[in-house]
């Protein structure tokens, strides 16, 4: 099960969440978020970061030239893009950066374009990103999504095995569920959550299907 701390803005968080066996951090560059960090400090934190991790930067309606700038100066592996990017501008952006994940708000027609955005990772929220707040895993149980599904919105360490069980996700996201205050995480809060997330992964692995956990599995996103 892979595993996403998001919103992480400072170098403390990124390591504890990385300690704690994250497989990834995203780094939120979207004006005006509580959880926004700097282009400038997000290099800092990567550069101080073991190579294995994978580094997210996420972004909403910005120009794609920003993005992939922001992408290459702070060394970042993913672009997230989590706003009402056209296809045309998401797949000019995942031409220029290792790999994309679109974000969609679930129950949006959209979803069923995803592979016309460039992206190699679908991920799926809550109608209110941020907030903390779920939304009804049932509608996505059993759906055949053709590429890996990354799930968010109101997860954290006391319902996340259930998402896991109803949803089958690939991969999930935490940001508020892990936070002691917005943009400050809590230490035992992410212990928990990655403990229950990869518990939960465990049970659920498909033996005929290649496993996707360790830390080389999140390079492979051309190959889908």
């Amino acid at each position: 099960m892979f595993v996403k701390i998001c919103g992480v803005t400072n170098e403390e968080d990124a390591l504890v969440a990385v300690g704690m066996g994250a497989d990834a951090v995203g780094f939120n560059f979207v004006p005006g978020s509580p959880r926004q960090i700097s282009p400038r400090l997000a290099r800092d934190i990567v550069r101080r970061l073991p190579g294995g991790i994978v580094t997210v930067g996420v972004f909403r309606n910005e120009l794609p030239e920003r993005v992939v700038q922001i992408m290459d100066g702070a060394g970042l592996r993913l672009a997230q893009l989590h706003g009402n990017e056209t296809t045309a501008d998401s797949r000019w952006i995942a031409d220029r950066v290792p790999g994309l994940i679109k974000a969609f708000v679930a129950g949006d027609p959209n979803v069923e374009r995803v592979r016309d955005y460039g992206a190699s990772v679908l991920m799926l929220d809550g109608s209110e990103p941020g907030s903390g707040r779920v939304f009804d895993w049932r509608q996505l149980e059993g759906r055949d999504r053709g590429m890996r599904l990354l799930l968010a919105g109101g997860l954290r360490a006391s319902n996340v095995a259930q998402a896991i069980e109803v949803v089958r996700p690939w991969g999930v996201d935490v940001a508020s569920g892990v936070e002691s205050e917005p943009g400050r995480k809590d230490v035992l809060a992410m212990r928990e959550f990655v403990a229950a997330a990869k518990e939960a992964g465990a049970l659920y692995e498909d033996s005929d299907e290649p496993t996707e956990s360790g830390p080389e599995a999140p390079y492979d996103w051309r190959d889908d």
